[in-house]
């Protein structure tokens, strides 16, 4: 079998190639894609080739974790089932191309034990769910966040959740063109919040100088989540964190449980995916569709529209 795929040839460089799939076993499925999301944070850092060491790392690559697609050939076991939608948070299915992290083609294929069965009319909108679990994943414990930092997708995402769980988060965000689309929080310039006394709080930006700022505001034994990824080392001022004993908390990826959570919540109401992608190509313009995405703020998310390659 071939898929079409975006490839990133090297940092900077990148566009839609013919690939050979590996053959399917027994326990994988044959996936149809038929929309991709773009990350703006992993793999803006691998077109940017700012990613650091990452296990599977180099190019040419086939980005994407956040696709969502059609069965098209169920695995042995009938797992799943012909015409089934799913998601699929990658694949490593091309050969000598690294699949880092695989999702961004027209075809994959991947265990059936990876994917997610989604009801079909979610549509496009079911590639926010491994941002959802990134966020899940972050505040896991059932204890949520006071103060988030960044109002794009993975902030929002964090808000929406902490509101799902009964919490009245704080987000802030210093871009002036980010700070609408609050459902039920509030989004305010850093500037404007004197609240010094927060005792979790969830860094979403990305930003490796935030540090000093969040342990600041902490109240005593107040934790720092780190939900960003960061291509730069951190540090901090020992006393003030010192004063405060402050925790400093690092969230990793997400896992399977995750997925099936946010995956429940959605299907019950209770998680809105609505009014997060703003922007849709087609992936014949795979390469202007993802320098919108890592260059343009007005960008949330970028979809790539896989149907017209199949």
């Amino acid at each position: 079998m071939k898929s079409r795929a975006v490839v990133i040839e090297q940092p900077g460089r990148i566009g839609l190639q013919g690939l050979d799939l590996d053959p399917a076993g027994p326990a994988d499925a044959v996936v149809r894609i038929d929309w991709s999301g773009i990350s703006t944070g992993t793999e803006r850092l691998l077109w940017s080739g700012r990613m650091p060491d990452f296990p599977g790392m180099g190019y040419p690559l086939v980005p994407g974790y956040e696709s969502v697609g059609t069965v098209v050939v169920p695995d042995a076991a009938g797992t799943l089932r012909d015409g089934q939608s799913v998601f699929v948070p990658g694949s490593r299915c091309f050969g000598p191309v690294r699949g880092l992290f695989g999702g961004a083609a027209s075809t994959v294929v991947v265990p059936a034990s990876r994917v997610l069965p989604i009801d079909e009319d979610l549509g496009e909108r079911g590639v926010l769910l491994a941002l959802a679990a990134t966020a899940r994943h972050a505040f896991a414990d059932g204890e949520q966040p006071e103060l988030i930092v960044g109002h794009g997708v993975l902030g929002r995402m964090l808000a929406r959740l902490a509101v799902a769980a009964g919490a009245e988060p704080v987000v802030w965000e210093s871009n002036p063109a980010r700070r609408d689309g609050a459902h039920g929080y509030q989004v305010l310039d850093p500037a404007d919040d004197p609240r010094r006394d927060y005792r979790r709080t969830c860094d979403a930006s990305g930003d490796p100088a935030i540090l000093d700022v969040l342990i600041g505001r902490l109240a005593p034994g107040g934790e720092v989540v780190l939900a960003g990824f960061y291509d730069t080392p951190l540090a901090f001022a020992f006393a003030p964190a010192f004063m405060r004993e402050a925790r400093l908390r690092i969230a990793a990826q997400w896992q399977p449980q995750d997925l099936t959570a946010v995956g429940e919540l959605v299907r019950g109401g209770r998680l809105s995916l609505d009014g997060l992608v703003t922007h849709r190509e087609s992936a014949a313009a795979a390469d202007a569709a993802y320098r919108t995405a890592f260059t343009d703020d007005r960008c949330l998310k970028m979809i790539i529209d896989w149907k017209a390659c199949q």
